[in-house]
């Protein structure tokens, strides 16, 4: 289980007055919906206020630059995340390892 508390949350307009050029609160909202190229900013909803955790902000511009530059993302998604467990339980069954 994860530390929830130890992690750093921002509202939105918390979060926009932090980042370079100080985007309006409602381009984060419109990453949050629409998001950039597929890629949507994540956040979650304490009571009536959304909120975004650093590190997912981080993943977001991460993600947006690796798709502007040409690169692929960092990200997986679950399916890629499943064969990449698969294949790796595959070769450990080859080595012999967890039998």
């Amino acid at each position: 289980m994860t530390d929830t508390w130890a992690k750093t949350y921002y509202s939105l307009r918390e979060a926009a007055t932090l980042l370079p050029g100080r985007p309006h609160i409602s381009t984060l909202h419109r990453w949050r919906t629409r998001g950039i190229k597929g890629i949507r900013l994540i956040t979650k909803k304490i009571g009536a206020h959304r909120v975004v955790e650093a590190t997912e902000l981080e993943r977001f511009i991460e993600a947006v630059t690796c798709t502007a530059d040409g690169q692929p993302t960092p990200t997986r998604t679950s399916r890629q995340r499943e064969r990449a467990i698969e294949a790796a339980e595959r070769e450990l069954a080859r080595e012999g390892v967890g039998q």
